[in-house]
């Protein structure tokens, strides 16, 4: 079922609206007779996957080890 309301109704009865739109309902909201938006249920969002991108990336497990000599990490950066 399709409802048509103007923008003053909407105003006045968001909360109502909002029930009906959860119920499955139609809402489109009007501006001088002529509908410029759609009330729309939003479905929720589904459970997200984790590890989506195991066995694609790698890296090198000594990456993280200090290194051999630690006056590589002293001093600055070059620019």
């Amino acid at each position: 079922m399709s409802r048509v309301v103007n923008i003053q109704e909407a105003k006045t009865h968001l909360s109502k609206l909002l029930r009906d739109v959860e119920g499955g309902a139609d809402v489109r909201i009007a501006r001088d007779g002529r509908v410029i938006a759609r009330l729309v249920r939003v479905e929720p969002a589904g459970k997200r996957k984790w590890g989506i991108f195991a066995g694609q990336v790698t890296f090198d497990p000594d990456a993280f080890e200090p290194p051999d000599d630690p006056s590589d990490w002293e001093g600055e950066l070059d620019p």
